[in-house]
């Protein structure tokens, strides 16, 4: 029998090996296959599903991770709350690389993701706030609990990818009030509003983005040699916010899919 979990990581570059002495989970969705079989272990006296973002061996390039089908998983084993980490470029010049920011927006700038469950039907979701305050207060006493500053709050520009950004894009995301920059935060974020799933997440700046200032565009040997020197720092908070958020959900995400009838069967 597959083990249940209550709650879920849904990491990227350098967490994979996040949870130890853990079990893997493989399953089936309508949607197809999750990114990699996800690992089910206890983090104190708590069930946490480890779900690597782009696959285990980074197969999955932004624009082709299999986000509906992870999201689902997930919920199939029982989560109903995910802290997403994920690495970002800054669009501020005081968010240098090494900074973390904990979300509060979202502004959707991708053009080719698979973005709804609802593809029959008038189901519309609120989606005004993306981020579960319940995970986003977590996420900052944790962070201060391991002695780590925050910004708290803050618009997250995502991508398409794979590429980065123009400096012409960069300053014009900074212009419409942007403080990070993404290629997987979308759809992610809005699949899991969908399902009535709480979905916070916290940001490792790895750079500056092209427009921001200096005279080089922005390198993947530069986010990922920043990502892997905060690795530790980040397993961190996500340890001590595992530990520590609430498991009775009183948010608005618990209620997303009040009154609505649902032209699909929920797992």
């Amino acid at each position: 029998m597959t083990a249940r979990a209550e709650l879920a990581v849904i990491g990227g570059s350098g967490l994979y090996a996040l949870l130890d002495n853990a079990t893997d989970a493989d399953i089936d969705t309508p949607y197809g296959k999750p990114s990699d079989p996800i690992t089910v272990a206890t983090v104190g006296d708590r069930n946490v599903a480890f779900l690597p973002r782009h696959g285990r061996d980074h197969r999955f390039p932004p624009h082709r991770i299999p986000y509906r089908a992870n999201m689902w998983a997930l919920r199939a084993l029982g989560v109903r709350q995910i802290l997403a980490p994920c690495a970002v470029g800054g669009l501020r010049p005081e968010l240098g690389p090494g900074s973390f920011v904990i979300p509060d927006q979202l502004i959707d700038r991708t053009t080719s993701r698979q973005a709804t469950y609802y593809d029959a039907g008038a189901v519309h979701v609120n989606f005004a706030d993306p981020y579960c305050p319940v995970g986003r207060a977590t996420l900052k006493k944790s962070a201060a609990h391991n002695e780590i500053s925050t910004t708290d709050g803050g618009v997250m520009v995502v991508i398409e990818g794979p590429r980065f950004s123009t400096r012409a894009e960069s300053r014009w995301f900074t212009s419409i009030g942007g403080a990070v920059v993404n290629m997987t935060g979308y759809p992610e974020s809005v699949l899991a509003r969908e399902l009535a799933l709480c979905y916070s997440t916290i940001a490792l700046v790895t750079d500056l983005d092209a427009g921001v200032e200096g005279d080089h565009g922005v390198t993947q040997e530069e986010v990922f040699r920043v990502f892997g020197e905060n690795t530790a720092k980040m397993r961190g908070v996500l340890m001590d916010a595992l530990a520590t958020i609430p498991l009775d959900r009183d948010c608005p995400c618990a209620h997303a899919l009040d009154g609505l009838k649902l032209p699909i069967e929920l797992p």
